[in-house]
């Protein structure tokens, strides 16, 4: 499980990047660089990390599926997961 500070600070940056989205892609779109400058930086879609909806683990992440690696495999195993089984050949 990640620290709660991570993902609590992940969380502020979501509410920031839609917070000024729409000034950001005014300020694009009149090629105003100096008052893009001027913005919070954590506004920015970059710098947004993808994190697990369970654990809030930042590495091994899948889109698809919004989860981890290691959630994704315990969820699979359980029969959770629609459509994914394990392998064997």
């Amino acid at each position: 499980m990640a620290r709660k500070s991570l993902i609590a600070r992940e969380e502020k940056r979501r509410k920031l990047v839609e917070k000024y989205q729409k000034i950001r892609e005014e300020l694009k779109a009149k090629g105003d660089y100096e008052g893009l400058q001027k913005l919070p930086k954590n506004s920015t879609p970059i710098r947004l990390h993808n994190r697990c909806m369970v654990t809030g683990r930042a590495r091994a992440y899948y889109r698809k599926f919004g989860i981890s690696r290691l959630v994704f495999r315990e969820k699979a195993l359980r029969g959770e997961i629609p459509g994914v089984k394990k392998s064997s050949w």
